[in-house]
């Protein structure tokens, strides 16, 4: 199946990542600036050790450590992931069929695997929904169960949908700049 970015123009794919990478960063930037309370021995990574808490001890000792300011910040911040969710998934999927849209005929079967990291993007979108709606549920209401598990569930997936993600828009810069600096590619 066709990735939707795969209609856009060659000429319009450029401009279009680089403005969506721009405003990742800017959100991220957001992010990391508003998460900063929330690290604590706890939570050593923030929000990211409220995501990969998996258990119901491990939620509420994060949220025994949190004041109902800091509580303020977490939920500001699985808010305005919904906004980052949009546009981290868009650019690294945006990054992954330009990819493989751009990569000479030798290296073709990898274009197939971009694709599908393109789509994948969206599912590691999807998969933050879920996880911010459980994070929420447990920050309002109380670390029950299953709500820990299912965070830590869609958190593991999501980041390494991401990883991979960025890790075939990095290797296709990589090949593409090799095969520029060939002989005869000037």
């Amino acid at each position: 199946m066709r990735h939707p970015f795969e209609a856009l123009g060659a000429d319009k794919r450029k401009p279009i990542f680089l403005s969506l990478v721009a405003l990742t960063l800017v959100v991220m930037g957001v992010l990391n600036w508003t998460g900063g309370p929330l690290k604590t021995p706890a939570a050593p990574q923030g929000i990211v050790s409220f995501e990969l808490a998996g258990d119901v001890p491990s939620a509420q000792a994060i949220l025994d450590c949190w004041d109902c300011q800091v509580r303020a910040h977490a939920g500001f911040n699985l808010g305005f992931d919904f906004v980052f969710m949009l546009l981290y998934s868009s650019a690294i999927g945006l990054g992954c069929v330009w990819v493989a849209c751009v990569l000479p005929s030798r290296y073709r079967p990898l274009a197939a695997v971009g694709l599908t990291l393109a789509w994948g993007q969206w599912l590691a979108a999807l998969l933050d929904v879920v996880e911010n709606v459980a994070l929420l549920v447990i920050l309002l209401d109380s670390p029950v169960a299953p709500w820990p598990q299912v965070a830590r569930w869609c958190a593991v997936p999501k980041f390494a949908l991401v990883f991979l993600g960025l890790g075939y828009v990095a290797l296709g810069a990589v090949v593409r700049l090799v095969g520029s600096r060939r002989p005869g590619n000037e």
